[in-house]
């Protein structure tokens, strides 16, 4: 029988293993660790030459999992993970203090978010909040985050999802728009602003609405709704943007909201989002816990003044 350490490989082996599985080549992987290609490649030699078996076929600089590499790497990453999770646990456990590293939208974050993140701090001050830089479709195998506010329908595999907001989309138009708008119709003769990621949306509204005439791939294209709400202000155009992230500005007469009545609902939104592996994580069910009970209170003010109803729309990939 072999001996006991010759069956449990190094965790760091392991994890370069598994990081290189993940991305399918060496490059990669080496960023996520921030270690070396070469340190990496040795890594998983090492392991090889540890378990006996081939893990990786190597095709010219593609690195291919065998049929051995395959189920090793289930088991692999699956341990990882509650390594992780339990190390995780332990440390936050003795008095819920620690740190979480989140990401978010940036105009999500900077328009919702961190207005409301003063409050967290004064219920929580044990717990410190680390910002990652936001990258779309987050791989949540990233030991670097915990946490993340994506937009989409609320399905995103290995993860659990949290609805806040953003479903609402409005009419926002200059405080004194050159074009008169008093009715749908109104907005066919004003430029419309585009934001890169739907470029649908200005036909689907009309289509709702049974506007004719409008071209929906015409005028200027932004890729971040706080610019096109700048530019709203700064009397380029009207536009469609989520009402949570422009409530202040209408509220503070910077643009007007010319159709009230007019308004969507998207079938999709903000979520609050993390990997089942963090669902035991202290700081996260902390924050969690804070943010969902801060959505409640907004929904539950909002019905109290809602006075149109509005229609339901889809608006894919609206971030």
């Amino acid at each position: 029988m072999l001996p006991l350490r010759r069956l449990t490989p190094p965790v760091h082996l392991l994890r370069a293993f598994s990081t290189v599985a993940r991305f399918g080549g060496v490059s990669r992987a080496a960023e996520a660790l921030h270690l070396t290609q070469s340190a990496v490649s040795k890594q998983v030699q090492e392991l090889e030459k540890w378990v006996g078996v081939p893990l990786f076929e190597r095709n010219r600089k593609r690195l291919t999992l065998s049929s051995a590499g395959e189920r090793y790497e289930k088991s692999v990453r699956a341990l990882l993970s509650q390594l992780e999770s339990a190390t995780l646990e332990l440390i936050t456990s003795s008095d819920g203090g620690g740190a979480l590293h989140l990401s978010t939208l940036p105009t999500f974050g900077a328009k919702w978010l961190i207005p409301k993140l003063p409050d967290f701090q004064t219920r929580h001050p044990q717990v410190t909040l680390h910002f990652v830089p936001y990258v779309q479709g987050y791989d949540f195998g990233s030991p670097t985050l915990d946490c993340a506010i994506l937009f989409g329908d609320g399905h995103w595999p290995n993860t659990r999802a949290h609805y806040l907001t953003g479903r609402e989309v409005v009419l926002i138009a200059p405080r004194n728009p050159e074009q008169t708008i008093r009715t749908p119709a109104d907005v066919a003769h004003c430029t419309r602003l585009r934001h890169v990621t739907v470029p649908q949306a200005w036909s689907r509204w009309s289509e709702t609405y049974g506007v004719e005439d409008i071209d929906p791939l015409s005028g200027p294209q932004f890729d971040q709704f706080q610019t096109i709400i700048r530019a709203v202000q700064a009397g380029m155009g009207v536009a469609l943007v989520p009402r949570c992230l422009v409530q202040d500005e209408i509220n503070a007469g910077l643009v007007s909201e010319p159709l009230p009545q007019h308004s969507v609902l998207s079938d999709q939104g903000y979520w609050l989002c993390y990997p089942e592996t963090r669902a035991n994580l202290t700081p996260l069910q902390q924050f969690r816990d804070w943010l969902l009970a801060k959505v409640e209170a907004a929904t539950e003010a909002e019905a109290s003044l809602s006075a149109f109803p509005r229609p339901a729309l889809a608006f894919p990939d609206l971030a």
